[in-house]
């Protein structure tokens, strides 16, 4: 398996996000290259990594009220994380390097799809990753002042 390299079709240009994808990477290299009690080792640093990674993105978007789709995606690939590490410990290796194969595929499509999502919709609102704080929020598009899609009003009733 080939290692996963840094490329600027990574980098969405927000800087906390495009550091901890650096690191993702590197977390995910790490998993090359080794087996056995090593591979496990390994794998429990890139799980933790991704914990901590996701949560990071899961605080954002709970911040700004992003789509919660995104973070379905986090859970689901966690969980998978999770039950191949533990299958790997009752010595299926097999499927340990079988996800170790799929992860690069699955993280270039996350980061070109939901994470630049993401990244785009921070920066229109000037969400500071640091404080929280939403610089420009979005302008209100409903009647009710909020900025969610709206609800099309009830038909009228009959007299």
């Amino acid at each position: 398996m080939a290692a996963m390299e840094w490329t600027d079709k990574l980098a969405l240009g927000l800087g906390p996000m495009d550091q901890t994808h650096q690191e993702f990477v590197e977390a995910y290299n790490r998993l090359l290259g080794v087996s056995g009690e090593a591979l496990l080792t390994a794998m429990d640093e890139f799980i933790a990594h991704s914990v901590e990674h996701f949560e990071q993105e899961n605080r954002w978007m709970e911040k700004v009220g992003f789509p919660g789709c995104h973070k379905a995606e986090h859970d689901r690939v966690l969980a998978v994380c999770l039950d191949v590490r533990k299958r790997m410990e009752r010595g299926d290796s097999a499927l340990g390097r079988q996800l170790v194969q799929e992860l690069p595929l699955w993280f270039d499509n996350h980061v070109a799809s939901m994470d630049a999502a993401l990244a785009a919709y921070l920066e229109s609102i000037g969400f500071d990753t640091e404080t929280g704080e939403v610089r420009n929020p979005p302008k209100a598009d409903c009647e009710d002042g909020s900025s969610a899609c709206c609800t099309p009003p009830a038909a009228p009733q009959p007299a």
